[in-house]
């Protein structure tokens, strides 16, 4: 995993792979769905590497012992409606116990800023570790609007996941955010007059979805 101040992007070559297959166009809603959270559970083990442990005293079918595991219950992942969905999943099948949040975010088409339309956390964030999840970081605007948002609960801690991002989003985190890390698998070249990341993946939501 490379880093570049609070950017990390992981090339652990299995996540590679899977992005890779990800960005074909000819890639099924159902593959492309499949592929998102099987990239996403790997993405997991990166990010929360360093997730808090405590000791717990267990039996084994020879002895007790003390063994070491984290607290499900404090961390908590936010998705960003809908696409964020995908990442979710696969966040999920790591750490079944973690809490779910929810910020709907839509991209208004003529200045690309976001418009919160639904936010629903759990309680007590001050307690909690964050990690948003989106699959793309282009503009930024979602991103920085949904960090935004959060800090106003003062959660323990926050981090951002995606799957892509570019120059431009990279740069709008770090302006607005600085002190929140940034995951990601991939870093493109840039974002075309419409606000995607090319070479990108498209529209993952109409992607995961089918709704294109």
């Amino acid at each position: 995993m490379a880093d570049n101040a609070n950017i990390h992007l992981i090339d652990h070559p299995l996540v590679q792979h899977k992005l890779t297959l990800l960005r074909q166009k000819e890639v099924s809603t159902n593959n492309f769905r499949r592929l998102v959270n099987e990239v996403s559970a790997l993405l997991a083990y990166e990010v929360l590497r360093d997730i808090p442990l405590h000791d717990v005293e267990i039996e084994t079918p020879l002895e007790t012992m003390t063994g070491r595991v984290i607290d499900g219950k404090k961390l908590v992942f936010v998705s960003i409606l809908r696409a964020g969905t995908g990442i979710l999943d696969g966040m999920l099948s790591v750490v079944p116990g973690a809490r779910v949040g929810h910020i709907g975010l839509y991209r208004d088409p003529k200045t690309l800023i976001a418009v919160e339309y639904y936010f629903k956390m759990p309680q007590d964030l001050a307690e909690r570790d964050v990690v948003i999840v989106d699959p793309m970081l282009a503009t930024g605007h979602s991103a920085v609007a949904a960090v935004d948002r959060l800090k106003e609960l003062s959660p323990k801690s926050i981090k951002f996941v995606c799957l892509l991002t570019c120059p431009e989003g990279v740069a709008a985190m770090q302006d607005a955010h600085p002190d929140v890390p940034v995951y990601t698998a991939a870093i493109d070249r840039e974002l075309d007059e419409h606000g995607y990341i090319v070479p990108g993946l498209g529209d993952a939501g109409d992607r995961m979805f089918g709704t294109k």
